[in-house]
Order: C-alpha cells, then structure tokens, then sequence
C-alpha cells in the first residue's frame, strides 16, 4: 500500500520532478530508482518529510547519473521555499555538516569532494536536514528519511550501468 502511494506520488510530481521517469526500478522504503532512457538517465529520488510550513515548491532530493555526459551519483536537492541569495545553505546528514551551493529552489554540494562525503553520509545516517533563509529572511528546512536511500542510489547506478 505504501509502495503505491509512494510511486503515485512520485508520478504527482511530474510537472516538479525533470521529466517523468519512464522505467520504474524499484521502490525502497521512502525512496525510488528511475531511468529515463530518452536522455539517457538514471536517478533515486524521495519527497522530504510532510510539513505544516509554507511551501514554494514540492521538496525533494536526488541522486543522478548522466552516462552520456560522464555525470555520476550527483547529489541535487530542491528545497521548499525560494531561497535567499547569497546565505549559507546547510545540509546536516549523520553527524556531519556540509555548506551546499544553489539558488532559487534548488542545492548542490560544491564540488565532487563534498558530493562523495554526502553520499557516504547517506549511507549511515538516519534522516537528512537542510536549512536555509528564503527569499523574504525566513529561516526554513526540510527534512529526508535516508532509509532505503542507499539501495535505490545503488538501483539507479546499475540502471544505468546497462
């Protein structure tokens, strides 16, 4: 039942979500694996936890790979508020803390070093949090589950891997 509910919503966020995914790779705890082979592409991808606060946008958070353009377990994030320009963006994942890059809705790690200890992190940890300032000096944050998020990262890199 939660697994229907799960890849419903996930398909709901079609218009949010870069192109709806074509193959279903498979559902794992609150995450999902995708690939879209027209680009091609291969991602894992959860919605962040329910919240009471206002939104912008539909949060989510992805792991991708572009085969084509050399792209490989790239972390993106999208928040749920328009962000501020030029505040610090903090993402806190097992313990650890990392200062992510971005703008308007969406974050990245700065660089492939960071991408790698994120996703190191992910693998361990219990919940991802991210917090930020948006676009009128709120403070907001949204929050991840990681379980299952290790398996549908590793489903989504085999997806590709074809």
């Amino acid at each position: 039942m939660f697994r229907s509910a799960l890849l419903l919503a996930f398909c709901a966020l079609g218009m949010s979500v870069p192109a709806l995914a074509r193959d279903n790779l498979g559902l794992y705890e609150g995450w999902g694996a995708f690939r879209d082979p027209a680009v091609p592409r291969c991602y894992a991808i959860a919605m962040a936890e329910p919240s009471t606060q206002q939104r912008d946008y539909q949060p989510y958070a992805t792991v991708g790979t572009w085969p084509k353009r050399g792209a490989y377990a790239q972390i993106h994030i999208r928040v749920s508020r328009v962000l501020a320009r030029d505040v610090p963006i903090l993402l806190k994942v097992a313990g650890r803390s990392f200062e992510l890059t971005g703008g308007g809705g969406d974050a990245w790690p700065r660089d492939g070093r960071d991408n790698a200890a994120i996703l190191a992190a992910m693998r361990s940890g219990g919940t991802m949090s991210i917090s930020a300032r948006d676009a009128k000096g709120r403070r907001f944050g949204n929050t991840w589950r990681l379980a299952g998020a290790a398996s549908a990262v590793d489903a989504a890199a085999l997806g590709c891997a074809r």
